[in-house]
């Protein structure tokens, strides 16, 4: 549900009120009686940036790095055996 700011232009008393889209506007003044009642125009508490995030989400910071997947190991030659005889040697 929305919340509303209403002004009395008689005793410049001032609300915000939770209200239904569908409910009536206020018109009377809960402090001093009159019907002066009026809707106040504002701006909402957030703005619509980007690709769905808003302009008022957490920002700054560093995010968390992601762990890059490491090379993989290059196999090295086994020892020679010294005779040649062996694929290590040749």
């Amino acid at each position: 549900m929305p919340i509303y700011e209403y002004r009395c232009a008689s005793c410049g008393f001032q609300k915000e009120v939770l209200r239904k889209i569908s409910d009536a506007q206020l018109t009377h003044c809960p402090e001093c009686g009159k019907p002066s009642m009026q809707k106040l125009v504002s701006a909402a508490g957030f703005q619509l940036k980007g690709k769905g995030w808003y302009a008022t989400d957490f920002k700054g910071g560093e995010k968390p790095k992601k762990e890059e997947p490491k090379p993989a190991e290059e196999k090295k030659p086994a020892t020679t055996c010294g005779t040649g005889a062996c694929p290590a040697c040749k």
